[in-house]
């Protein structure tokens, strides 16, 4: 019998397994190079849906304060995450009539990379980002920003402090809270009455659909479909009263929700769960091919790296993500063979891969160095990289997107 797993959403005890990914480190503790030899801590990476409300999550948590507090992603090294957010914001002003009596509140607002929109708008906003490092560029931005973790009880404290929003927003942090009721509570204490909710994160039936298994790490807690989501706002007086489908991080979901009866429910809303039903996202059914698919890009992968190997080539990859860390650790002591991983982020250079210890190199280096291959390991942000690395194509340098399917660009 598999473990039964508690639901941190509905508090039932029926689960079932979707993807165990073995023992791993965290994906986005890149270590310095004098780190090596030091512990290095790996936890199980395993995925169960609950099989009464449906909501995919992860076995084990690891305490927020170990994973956020130093952080070293920085949204604006991303030129399709500035255009994403900066679309969003003028969207998002738009429908919701905002101007410099509204008041935009940001969850997780990274360094300032969204909110310096609103700013620059003349809307007031204010970000919650727990990482000090990453707070204070957002201030050096010009973007207010609070230190600490999003709560019920850091809400109820701004409420009072600065009053209710007219809009909150969460890109890609929805995922990351272990209590999603206190999270959830917290959005409501802070709303106002006919405010907005908008949260965007990766969408589980894309997960799914394209076997997006290195999108699983232990920051996200949770793989949403709708379907868990409904119920779930609900038991804090909200409705989920629109939802958007959107092309980025291989595929997301844009939620709405609003106080209870605030809105009226779109046809978005029950378009999509009819849609997920029909998928059979309420079934065990649906879940059960996930870890083979998985299986297959790993072995897939393990035999791409030993061919090349046997032939004399060189293969690095590009993009020392979170998801990359995820892939190349379940790939195992085959991925070790990659010479390098070039980045963008200064902050990530000269670093080392968590797990494998892999150098991580300036974005330059893939055409300098030229490897016959690059695994692309933030395949989300494909076309933007190729267009950086022209170069390196130039060159004869190939690019291998590893899912759904072992590829070569």
């Amino acid at each position: 019998m598999p473990e039964a797993h508690c639901c941190r959403s509905c508090g039932s005890t029926h689960s079932l397994p979707v993807i165990d990914l073995g023992l791993q480190p965290l994906a986005n503790n890149l270590l310095r190079p004098e780190d090596i030899g030091k512990p290095e801590p790996r936890f199980p990476l395993a995925v169960f849906v609950c099989s009464d409300c449906w909501l995919m999550q992860i076995t084990d948590t690891v305490p927020p304060v170990d994973l956020f507090s130093d952080y070293i992603y920085f949204s604006s090294f991303s030129d399709a995450m500035l255009r994403h957010a900066k679309a969003a914001v003028q969207k998002h002003i738009a429908e919701k009539k905002l101007g410099k009596d509204s008041f935009v509140i940001e969850i997780a607002s990274n360094d300032g990379y969204l909110l310096k929109n609103f700013v620059d708008a003349g809307v007031p906003c204010l970000g919650f980002e727990p990482a000090a490092n990453i707070a204070e560029v957002a201030q050096k931005n010009g973007v207010e920003t609070h230190c600490e973790f999003f709560g019920q009880k850091t809400a109820s404290a701004l409420r009072d402090q600065k009053g209710r929003a007219d809009l909150i927003l969460g890109n890609n942090v929805f995922a990351h809270a272990p209590d999603t009721n206190d999270f959830v509570a917290g959005v409501a204490e802070l709303l106002k009455p006919d405010g907005w909710v908008v949260f965007e994160f990766p969408y589980g039936v894309e997960m799914i659909a394209k076997v997006e298994f290195d999108t699983i790490y232990h920051e996200h807690v949770y793989f949403f479909t709708l379907t868990p989501l409904v119920s779930l706002f609900a038991r804090h007086g909200m409705d989920v009263f629109h939802v958007e489908r959107l092309p980025i991080h291989g595929g997301s979901l844009r939620l709405y929700a609003c106080k209870k009866g605030a809105e009226p429910i779109r046809a978005t809303v029950t378009e999509t769960l009819d849609a997920e039903a029909r998928l059979g996202v309420t079934g065990a059914a649906y879940y059960e091919r996930f870890s083979e698919q998985a299986a297959k890009v790993k072995a897939d992968m393990i035999t791409f790296l030993a061919e090349q190997k046997a032939a004399g080539k060189r293969v690095a990859a590009y993009g020392a993500s979170a998801k990359g860390s995820t892939l190349l650790n379940y790939i195992g002591e085959a991925a070790g063979s990659l010479e390098f991983i070039a980045d963008r982020s200064t902050y990530k250079q000269g670093r080392l891969s968590p797990g494998l210890h892999i150098p991580v190199v300036p974005a330059d280096e893939l055409a300098a160095r030229a490897p016959d291959y690059a695994v692309l390991l933030v395949w989300n942000f494909a076309e933007e990289v190729m267009a950086q690395q022209q170069d390196f194509r130039a060159k004869g340098g190939r690019f291998v997107i590893p899912l759904p399917k072992l590829t070569v660009a």
